[in-house]
């Protein structure tokens, strides 16, 4: 696998990644929302056999804060390491930026909803603590949870 930063324009790569996972983007405004997000943010892609398997989109709030705003891995490699090392990619690029804090947002443990169980334990065996939850930020169906995490 190799790591390929896209400084803008990774917004093709972010819809055809997401398509793969339904479950987790299975709203089209949402992704395309995700895709512009990614045609203008640092995107750091994991590439297997010149095919693009995974993703993660940062944005910069402040001089001292930034958010892991959209992040896939295509199902056929989930529980590889991929998301491990595509998180770490980012956290590393963000502390050589001098950012101090890294937020990201997802679907809380209140909607009982178990993919994303998942994907809160594999935040927090990260690192990332929740600090918020937010049940009408996205929607009912939808509550959502800020976690942070200092680097």
């Amino acid at each position: 696998m190799k790591l390929v930063w896209l400084e803008n324009g990774a917004g093709d790569i972010c819809a055809e990644v997401l398509a793969t996972v339904p479950h987790w983007f299975g709203m089209s405004e949402a992704n395309l929302e995700y895709r512009r997000v990614s045609d203008r943010h640092p995107t750091v892609v994991a590439m297997t056999d010149g095919r693009a398997v995974g993703f993660a989109t940062v944005i910069g709030h402040s001089a001292h804060a930034a958010e892991l705003h959209v992040m896939a891995v295509r199902p056929e490699f989930h529980r590889k390491g991929i998301g491990r090392t595509l998180v770490g990619a980012a956290e590393e690029r963000l502390r050589s930026e001098g950012v101090e804090y890294l937020q990201l947002k997802t679907v809380s443990e209140s909607a009982g909803d178990q993919p994303y169980l998942r994907t809160l334990a594999f935040y927090t065996a990260l690192g990332f603590r929740v600090l918020e939850e937010m049940p009408t930020l996205w929607d009912a169906d939808n509550p959502a949870v800020l976690l942070i995490k200092r680097l």
